[in-house]
């Protein structure tokens, strides 16, 4: 998320931060080359570091139901197929929801003192975690109630964003977002890589240990981020930003299409593990971590790729591989092979993550295509706007894509149903990017974006 809030006029920069009590800082300002060298890059540089480490583990506790519930019913737990998914895709459903509050906490509690916040609030769906997975009567109704819980952790996505943009310079701020974005995305590989190992040491299966370990985790980044990061005074909500990007269509035809990939992404790497456990039940479901993992790694590489290529053009190809993955992995569980099934899935990850780093690569594009330099500053507070929208809304993909996989094999009996309305979601999406964005004759084929 870029930045979706204002910074209010600040005093001619000098080479010092004047801070009070609670580690606010009275003035800053990145862009005097004088105060960023000599103050400002140190200040930033560290509160990005445990900015990324709290996204990360926001991402972790995000994704643990996505771990825990292929092994509910080894447990002792009793539940349906579809009930395995409601567990999934509840977190999606409440993390996209809270993200744009998640925005507007950061001028209203700090930026230090929200990252306290967000982490002490993530001890909430740890704790339940730990308590609810030793006892197996537990009801379905509770269950889904502490798999809402995990919603917190999507929601430290929008905060971090918002306020690492504040800390860095233009010239940086694409790096330093893309670092902690990524930081935060490989936190979903990394806990469904980890946590299956935890959870089996010893005899038998912990699944309490999932939460337990999460619990110093939080602890440790809410104490780091009150003894390291800063507050900033000065800025404010900008309510403006989100208002003038709601009333540009092209915000929200990005928001459906980020629901492609970064959606695909998010909503893939929830329900990848359950589909190897049910789908192919001899399968080591240790490998399902390298799904979110590969998904993580290349979202930068598809912003780099669009440097070059143009967003448009690498969002298209992003769709065209998706699609291909997802008629793998239809012929995958008609031929019952568990290696086309896998690799298939890997495609889908490599898709949705390039296609994450180019559909936000065409954002800033989009918005700048065709004004005047007077009209540049609005262009921004629009595209900003665009950013925390398109993030909000992208993250209903974690939700629609199990749910959908659900209701397949509950209508049908099998998931292909479901595989082939994502086909013709992604040949849909592809198609609405190059109408757009790409046609001969259409408003902004002739920008670069």
């Amino acid at each position: 998320m870029e930045t979706t809030l204002a910074a209010a006029p600040t005093a001619p920069a000098d080479t010092t931060t004047e801070t009070r009590p609670g580690r606010w800082i009275e003035h800053w300002d990145p862009e005097d080359a004088g105060f960023w060298q000599s103050t400002g890059r140190a200040i930033a540089r560290r509160n990005l570091t445990f900015s990324i480490f709290a996204e990360f583990l926001g991402f972790c506790v995000w994704a643990l139901w996505s771990v825990v519930v292929p092994l509910l019913p080894s447990a002792g737990f009793s539940l349906t197929l579809n009930q395995q998914f409601w567990l999934i895709a509840v977190p999606s459903l409440v993390g996209a929801t809270i993200r744009i509050p998640y925005t507007f906490a950061v001028p209203m509690f700090g930026g230090r003192n929200w990252t306290v916040i967000s982490s002490l609030l993530l001890l909430l769906p740890a704790s339940a975690l730990a308590v609810v997975m030793t006892r197996p009567e537990t009801s379905f109704t509770v269950l889904l109630l502490c798999a809402a819980l995990a919603g917190f952790g999507g929601g430290n996505f929008a905060s971090s964003m918002t306020n690492i943009s504040f800390f860095f310079p233009e010239a940086e701020k694409g790096k330093a977002l893309g670092l902690n974005a990524a930081g935060g995305n490989l936190g979903t590989g990394i806990v469904q890589m980890v946590v299956p190992a935890v959870i089996a040491i010893g005899a038998g299966v912990h699944l309490e240990r999932a939460g337990l370990i999460f619990i110093p985790l939080a602890l440790l980044s809410a104490v780091a981020a009150w003894r390291f990061m800063d507050n900033l005074s000065g800025i404010k909500a900008d309510y403006r930003s989100f208002a003038l990007a709601t009333r540009n269509p092209h915000t929200w035809i990005i928001s459906f299409l980020y629901i492609g990939t970064f959606g695909s992404f998010i909503g893939y790497a929830g329900a990848f593990p359950t589909l190897l456990k049910t789908q192919f039940p001899s399968a080591p479901l240790g490998l399902a971590f390298l799904g979110a993992l590969i998904g993580a790694l290349t979202r930068p590489l598809g912003g780099i790729i669009a440097d070059r290529l143009g967003g448009a053009r690498v969002t298209i190809a992003s769709f065209a591989i998706l699609t291909v993955g997802a008629l793998a992995a239809v012929q995958g569980l008609q031929a019952k092979s568990f290696p086309l099934f896998f690799v298939a899935f890997l495609v889908l990850f490599t898709g949705a993550g390039i296609g994450n780093g180019a559909t936000y690569r065409m954002i800033p594009a989009v918005f700048r295509a065709g004004i005047s330099p007077s009209e540049l500053p609005l262009a921004r507070k629009a595209a900003a706007g665009c950013i925390g929208i398109a993030g909000a809304v992208g993250a209903y993909g974690g939700f629609f894509i199990p749910r959908g996989f659900a209701m397949a094999k509950d209508s049908y009996g099998s998931l292909v149903p479901a595989l082939y309305v994502f086909v013709a979601a992604y040949v849909l999406m592809a198609v609405t990017t190059y109408a757009v964005y790409q046609r001969r004759g259409a408003a902004l084929a002739s920008e670069t974006i």
